[in-house]
C-alpha cells in the first residue's frame, strides 16, 4: 500500500527530466499519460533568446536542442553550453479538509488529507534539473534533484534517505536524485536510462501538488502503487508510438542493506502507447513485481502495537502492482481518463483492485473543472488503513511499531467535483510565478454496508466498525509555484 507518480514516466519517456512540479505544457507534450487539466505550468519558463544551437543538436531527431533553462539568461548569439539548461522550480501548498462529522480528528483512507479541518502546510518543494540534452555522437545527459518539507513528507519517505530526522507533522524528505541519459542503442530511437531515487512509475496522480487534478487522491493513487523506488529504468523505443519498460530497484519506499525490507530485488515491466488516433489515445499498461514484506523480526511496543516484520520467509512472498491507464483528449479543451489498479500481496494475503474515471474541461482559461469516480475493493480490510501517529507510516516500513486502524472488508466509492481556479488579477502580477486554487467537494461510502468513517479504532480493536457508512469533505489548496 503505496504510491506513485505516472508524471514521472511521462517525462522519462519523452526522453527529458523530470521538473518539479507538473504542468500541462509538459504533459501535453509527453507520450502518454493523464494531463492534470487544470494544473497549467507555474513555472513558465524564460523565453529562449535567440541564441546558436549546436549544430549537432539541430540534426539528432532523437533529442530536443539544447534549451536555455531559467535559471539563467545566455546572451544573444552566444552559443549556449550545458549548464545553461538548469531548471529550477519552487512551490509551496496549503489547504484544509473540512470534515465537520468526523469524532477523531481524521479524515479516513487518506494520507496526505489525515487530519480533519486543520489547515495545513502540505509542502514546499525545490528542485533544481536538467533535461536531456545533447552532449555529442547521439548521447544525451540530463538529471534530477528535488526535496520536500511539509506534512506530506511523512507520507513520502524512502527508509535510508533523512527518514525519521523529523519526527512531527512536518518532516522533510528527498523525493528526486537521479542522472537521465539517452543511449542511441539497439533501437532506432534509442534507449533512455534513469538511475537512482525517483517517484514511482505507476498510478495517474502524482505527489507534486500540480502534479493531479484535485487536493485530495483516490485510493488507487494512496494505497496500491509505489511512491519512491531507488533503482534503474530503462524505457527502449521500440517505434514511434510504442515503448518498452524495464527496471529494477530496491521496493516500495525503501533502499539497500540494512535500510531495505528484504534481500531480493524488484523492478518494472510495462509497455506504453503514445500519441495514438493523431495524439489523442495514450495507454500506459505497466506492473511492478517482487517480494515487499520485512524479512525482520516482529517486534511489540509497550502499547501493544506490533511492527511489520515477519521474518527471512518474506524473501520469497512476492507483491504484484499493476496499473492500466488510458487517456483519451476528446478535444483540446476536453480530457477524459479510466484507470484500473490491482494489487495482491502474498505475505499479507491482502487483495485490492480498483477503477476511477476522470474527466477534465477547460471551461475558460482561468477555469478548470475536473470530476473524478472511483470504486475500490478491500478484500481482507488491511490495505485501507489510517496511520494515527506522526511516524507511524515510516515506522510501517523500517519495522518499527505503528499505530493504525484499519475497516472491515470493505467496497468504498468515492465521488470528488472541483476545480482549478488561476485568477488573472494575481498571476498577471506574479512574472514567472503562478497561482492555482482548487476547492472540491468529495462524498465517500461503503457499498457493502461496513461502517469505517469518522470513528477510530484500539491497539486491542484496530478494525472500525462502529462509524458512518458515508464521509463528507470540503477540501480546498491553494498552490503558488516558481
Amino acid at each position: 500500500m503505496f504510491c506513485k507518480n505516472s508524471f514521472a514516466l511521462l517525462c522519462l519517456l519523452g526522453g527529458v527530466a523530470l521538473p518539479a512540479v507538473a504542468h500541462a505544457q509538459a504533459a501535453a507534450s509527453s507520450n502518454h499519460g493523464f494531463t492534470p487539466v487544470g494544473s497549467p505550468n507555474p513555472n513558465h519558463p524564460t523565453p529562449s533568446p535567440t541564441v546558436q544551437l549546436k549544430e549537432e543538436a539541430q540534426l539528432d531527431p532523437d533529442l530536443s536542442p539544447m534549451q536555455p533553462g531559467n535559471l539563467f539568461t545566455p546572451k544573444n548569439g552566444k552559443a549556449l553550453t550545458y549548464w545553461d539548461g538548469l531548471v529550477g522550480h519552487l512551490t509551496v501548498e496549503t489547504g484544509i479538509a473540512g470534515n465537520p462529522w468526523t469524532k477523531t480528528g481524521r479524515n479516513f483512507g487518506q494520507f496526505y488529507l489525515d487530519r480533519a479541518n486543520t489547515v495545513t502546510l502540505n509542502q514546499i518543494m525545490g528542485s533544481i534539473s536538467h533535461p536531456i540534452s545533447p552532449v555529442g555522437h547521439g548521447y544525451g545527459i540530463g538529471f534530477v534533484f528535488e526535496a520536500m518539507y511539509g506534512s506530506d513528507a511523512r507520507f513520502d519517505p524512502t527508509i535510508g534517505m533523512g527518514s525519521g530526522n523529523l519526527t512531527g507533522q512536518y518532516q522533510w524528505a528527498p523525493t528526486q536524485a537521479h542522472i537521465d541519459v539517452h543511449l542511441p542503442w539497439l533501437f532506432k530511437h534509442g534507449i533512455d536510462v534513469q538511475a537512482g531515487q525517483m517517484y514511482g512509475l505507476m498510478g495517474a496522480e502524482g505527489t507534486p501538488a500540480l502534479a493531479r487534478p484535485f487536493y485530495s487522491f483516490n485510493y488507487g493513487s494512496d494505497y496500491i502503487v509505489p511512491f519512491e523506488t531507488v533503482g534503474v529504468v530503462a524505457t527502449m523505443h521500440l517505434s514511434r508510438h510504442m515503448d518498452w519498460l524495464v527496471g529494477i530497484d530496491a521496493g516500495n519506499s525503501t533502499t539497500f542493506g540494512r535500510n531495505g525490507n528484504n534481500s531480493r530485488p524488484k523492478g518494472y515491466f510495462g509497455f506504453t502507447w503514445h500519441n495514438l488516433m493523431h495524439g489523442k489515445l495514450n495507454i500506459n499498461a505497466i506492473g511492478h513485481f517482487g517480494p515487499q514484506g520485512n524479512n525482520g523480526p516482529t517486534r511489540v511496543s509497550s502499547e501493544g502495537w506490533s511492527s511489520a516484520g515477519i521474518g527471512p520467509k518474506a524473501n520469497g512472498l512476492m507483491q504484484y502492482n499493476a496499473d492500466l491507464l488510458v487517456t483519451y483528449h476528446v478535444t483540446k479543451d476536453l480530457s477524459v481518463q479510466a484507470e484500473g489498479l490491482f494489487l495482491h500481496d502474498d505475505a499479507s494475503h491482502d487483495d485490492a483492485y480498483g477503477v476511477t474515471g476522470y474527466l477534465s474541461w477547460d471551461v475558460s482559461k482561468a477555469f478548470t473543472l475536473n470530476a473524478r469516480a472511483e470504486i475500490f475493493r478491500d478484500n481482507t480490510g488491511a490495505v485501507i488503513s489510517q496511520y494515527t501517529g506522526t511516524m507511524s507510516y515510516v515506522n510501517s516500513l523500517r519495522n518499527r511499531p505503528f499505530s493504525y486502524f484499519n475497516a472491515p472488508p470493505t467496497t468504498y466509492s468515492e465521488l470528488t467535483v472541483g476545480g482549478a481556479y488561476r485568477p488573472d488579477l494575481i498571476n498577471r502580477n506574479l512574472g514567472k510565478g503562478s497561482f492555482t486554487l482548487r476547492p472540491e467537494i468529495r462524498i465517500d461510502k461503503s457499498l457493502n454496508g461496513t461502517r469505517p468513517f469518522n470513528r477510530a479504532g484500539t491497539v486491542d480493536n484496530p478494525v472500525v466498525t462502529h462509524g458512518t457508512e458515508n464521509m463528507l469533505t470540503f477540501n480546498c489548496d491553494a498552490v503558488l509555484g516558481f
